[in-house]
């Protein structure tokens, strides 16, 4: 019976959405059937029903890197932050595409996550100024909050205040310090 019921759902998913994500569905204890892009429960078992079709970004630097100059030249100003530094967060998260979108559904040009984003009130990710302008503001706080240490600042950035605070420093994940190299080079770059 739920067949009848899911299988419409997933062709308007399919044909009416553009593929962003993979998705997943769980059927709770009640027998509804949840579906989502980003799964969030802990303790629920889901099933992937869809997967997006990975596209790899061009990681060399492209034609397109100066089309939101003067939006970060407005935020850098306003929050003291190096353009050459909100440029090089930029290429690192989404090399210049405002739609990205993770894996872990952070979005747009600063890869900015959904709780991150409504703390910073940018009512829309994809929006470049909205986007910039909140995750410029996010690097200032996490300058700030290290003191300005740039690594730190940027290993926070990408892993979360708390995975630095509790290591003590860049945490030894491979994404993140691997994150934090990859931008460091590219501001010198941009520099």
């Amino acid at each position: 019976m739920w067949h009848v019921i899911i299988a419409p759902l997933i062709m308007i998913l399919v044909f009416t959405f553009p593929a962003s994500a993979d998705i997943y569905k769980y059927v709770d204890a009640e027998g509804v059937i949840h579906l989502t892009n980003v799964p969030t429960q802990s303790g629920v078992k889901y099933t992937l029903i869809m997967r997006e079709k990975r596209v790899l970004l061009d990681r060399k630097l492209g034609e397109n890197i100066s089309q939101y100059d003067e939006l970060i030249m407005k935020a850098s100003g306003k929050y003291n932050v190096e353009p050459a530094l909100v440029k090089a967060i930029i290429k690192a998260e989404s090399n210049f595409n405002h739609r990205a979108v993770s894996r872990k559904g952070a979005k747009g040009l600063m890869q900015l996550m959904p709780a991150t984003a409504a703390s910073l009130q940018v009512r829309d990710s994809f929006h470049p100024e909205n986007n910039i302008e909140g995750g410029v503001k996010y690097v200032r706080y996490l300058l700030n909050f290290f003191n300005g240490n740039l690594p730190l600042a940027l290993a926070a950035y990408n892993a979360g205040e708390n995975a630095v605070l509790r290591y003590g420093g860049i945490p030894p994940y491979r994404e993140t310090q691997t994150y934090v190299r990859r931008v460091l080079s590219y501001l010198d770059r941009f520099k």
